[in-house]
């Protein structure tokens, strides 16, 4: 396979990862509004709304943010060009979350928003993290060199770790696990979006060892240390997991 992978449409292209970026949006969309309707939904239309503007807001300036942060050398070329260059996951999921729930205290929500998302967000994630593998070198999400046998060539003559495959295995594998506990159990309100927030800060923070990232002299990486924190904001799911199943009804 050579990289990028892209799709000829006479002289030009269009990127494989610019599609999958697109389908990832559309398509967790559509999966979202397929469950919301076989779902007794507490949170009116007009609240969802309101909700997502203040998530998609949160998630813009937190990715961008925590994008910027990732090298801090380069900030002494910090411009608006660099800002909306750079931009992480991790950052946008953190800052969607603060967003969401700073627009919920204005509006008076005080049930959880983000149950309904988890599977519709893993799917888009699977997607665009298809799309950053198919990208190579130009997305910035490999891993360090490597001699494993799956390790990958992305185009520059060495064999990486393929990080974002390592991804979608862990999105595809926390599916698994929370289908099967659904199977048995019910969750408590929220504890879906919790268990999924945290479980990936935990796989981020631990998968970013492998990656080429700049550290600190202390050993972590801004978005190791950004990781650290929604992990302590969310340490009552490490230390009282009982309390977020229930049997079913």
């Amino acid at each position: 396979m050579h990289f990028p992978v892209n799709i000829p449409i006479g002289k030009s292209f269009i990127p494989v990862h610019f599609v999958c970026e697109t389908l990832a949006y559309f398509i967790g969309y559509r999966y979202y509004a397929y469950l919301r309707t076989h779902t007794q939904d507490t949170i009116s239309t007009e609240n969802r709304l309101i909700i997502f503007i203040g998530a998609a807001f949160g998630a813009l300036i937190g990715s961008h943010v925590v994008g910027v942060l990732e090298n801090p050398p380069a900030l002494a070329h910090f411009s608006l060009v660099y800002f909306m260059g750079n931009k992480t996951i991790v950052g946008g999921m953190l800052g969607g979350l603060i967003g969401v729930e700073l627009t919920k205290k204005m509006i008076g929500v005080c049930v959880s928003s983000g149950d309904l998302m988890v599977y519709p967000l893993i799917l888009a994630m699977i997607i665009g993290r298809t799309g950053c593998f198919l990208a190579g070198l130009e997305d910035g999400t490999y891993g360090i060199a490597s001699n494993l046998p799956w390790a990958v060539n992305f185009g520059d003559g060495i064999r990486r770790h393929p990080t974002n495959l390592y991804e979608i295995v862990f999105w595809v594998l926390l599916w698994v696990v929370l289908r099967i506990i659904e199977k048995h159990s019910e969750f408590t309100d929220g504890s879906k979006f919790k268990i999924f927030l945290s479980a990936y800060l935990v796989f981020r923070f631990l998968d970013e060892f492998i990656k080429p990232d700049y550290f600190f002299g202390f050993g972590l990486s801004v978005i190791q240390l950004v990781c650290v924190a929604g992990i302590l904001y969310y340490y009552k799911v490490f230390l009282y997991p009982s309390k977020l199943i229930k049997p079913h009804a």
